[in-house]
């Protein structure tokens, strides 16, 4: 499939225009447009580093060699879904690890349809269970947390889940004050028992150098 024929693909299963995708996916502006326009052809095609570049953007899988094989997907009257990971392992709103060098417990199948409307892609993404009423009432004690692994980049006010030297496997609010702090908060209103963390120096770049990846969806156990 040429690389045009693969973004006008991407572009109709996102339901956006190109304009609006390199908005959503912070590209360049005209980079879609530049190369879906045949007026813009100069007799080469972009360079393999703007092909990356697009492909990292759209959720584009980019490889080459010999076909790779597939991956898992199920069909349920009709509809496809893939299957993401789950983890016998804990995420802490307070304490505890995570183990992910273990093989999963089992796997979630999730709708395609969605995965693509969310931009999320199911070989990124891990689920792992929140302990502890920290981040409450976001996400509870018991809840099931979907992890996207490839998300390692702080941006202030989402949900991270990341390893702290002393504290274990942690899911937390990170607020970035670039070059001074990582503040690390929870949604818990007890702020007498969950105060604002403040981490400078080498605890800062402990956390941001220990990120597995930003919280892109929850599911909440009814008790």
């Amino acid at each position: 499939m040429r690389f045009e024929q693969a973004i006008r693909d991407r572009l109709e299963q996102l339901g956006m225009k190109p304009f609006a995708a390199e908005q959503a996916y912070n590209l360049p502006p005209d980079t879609l447009r530049n190369i879906l326009n045949p007026r813009n052809k100069n007799g080469a095609g972009p360079k393999l580093a703007k092909i990356s570049e697009v492909c990292e953007a759209l959720g584009i899988e980019i490889s080459f060699g010999p076909p790779r094989s597939v991956e898992p997907t199920t069909e349920l009257n009709g509809e496809r879904f893939a299957t993401i990971a789950r983890y016998e392992a804990s995420a802490a709103a307070g304490h505890g690890v995570v183990n992910l060098d273990a093989p999963p417990k089992d796997h979630l199948a999730v709708p395609r349809d969605w995965l693509i409307e969310t931009g999320l892609r199911p070989d990124r993404c891990i689920l792992i269970t929140a302990k502890g009423d920290s981040m409450a009432p976001a996400i509870s004690d018991g809840d099931l947390v979907m992890i996207d692994r490839h998300r390692t980049e702080i941006t202030s006010g989402k949900l991270y889940v990341y390893n702290a030297p002393e504290d274990g496997t942690r899911v937390k609010r990170l607020e970035l004050l670039p070059g001074t702090a990582i503040i690390a908060r929870s949604d818990n209103p007890d702020q007498k028992r969950y105060p604002p963390e403040y981490h400078t120096g080498p605890a800062m770049n402990a956390i941001s150098q220990n990120i597995l990846g930003e919280v892109v969806w929850s599911g909440h156990l009814w008790k």
